[in-house]
């Protein structure tokens, strides 16, 4: 199978809608006569009868589909339920226990704000994270599991990105900084001081708006607002956490 070919194979794996002869050109970068050569290819490996899949043209592109003799198989597998993703809480729990692991579940609720019972517990049942012993405290300690690496490709936890990537830039703290205060001002009926104040006050509905989606953000599974209490008593293991 020539280079092409290859290509447009691996573009239509990946493609959950048809692709045209043109965006596959686009995509690889060849001329178009190119991509017709290669589908032709394609078409002759995965002719009905030779593999578990077939090449089909529908919707004006082109698509893997699996063969027909397999359709009986397919719905079977897919009638079972399907996994949901995470929330929200759910992934910020399982970011905070693959960057500080192991992380005792009090230090997990000091740095949401909220209780990490209802999104770690899940995490647990999904096997995205395992108890890792305890911490000096008594309370159990979660770490990420093999699981975890092969779901977000990763062969160790260095290869995860640096924390620091997501550290806000000056300006972004400075802006910040202003809004907060715009607002406080608005709500004790301060007169703005600058014209930058004025604007934040104008936009303080929209503040306020996100202020509330965060909070929604908050609501364990159960829909119920969590709180930042906790059975288990701890202290924080690092800076990060006492923050």
């Amino acid at each position: 199978m020539n280079q092409p070919a290859k290509m447009i194979e691996a573009l239509l794996f990946v493609s959950p809608q048809p692709v045209n002869e043109a965006e596959l050109a686009e995509a690889i970068g060849c001329e178009l006569d190119e991509v017709t050569a290669g589908l032709e290819e394609l078409g002759a490996a995965w002719a009905e009868g030779e593999r578990g899949m077939v090449l089909r043209h529908v919707a004006g592109g082109y698509t893997l589909a699996s063969a027909p003799e397999n359709d009986e198989a397919a719905r079977r597998l897919l009638s079972k339920p399907r996994t949901p993703p995470l929330t929200p809480a759910q992934a910020e729990t399982l970011a905070i226990v693959a960057y500080l692991q192991p992380v005792s579940r009090p230090e997990i609720t000091r740095i949401r704000g909220v209780s990490a019972d209802s999104a770690s517990g899940t995490l647990l049942e999904r096997g995205l994270i395992e108890e890792s012993g305890r911490s000096q405290f008594g309370a159990i300690c979660f770490r990420t599991t093999d699981l975890f690496l092969r779901l977000f490709g990763l062969s160790s936890i260095g290869e995860l990105p640096p924390i620091s990537e997501w550290d806000p830039s000056p300006e972004e703290q400075s802006d910040l900084r202003e809004r907060l205060m715009a607002a406080g001002g608005a709500r004790l009926g301060e007169a703005p001081t600058s014209a930058g104040e004025e604007a934040m006050q104008q936009q303080l509905p929209e503040i306020e708006a996100e202020v509330a989606a965060e909070a929604e953000a908050g609501l364990d599974e159960s829909g119920e607002v969590e709180t930042a209490g906790d059975s288990e008593g701890d202290q924080p293991a690092n800076a990060f956490a006492a923050n």
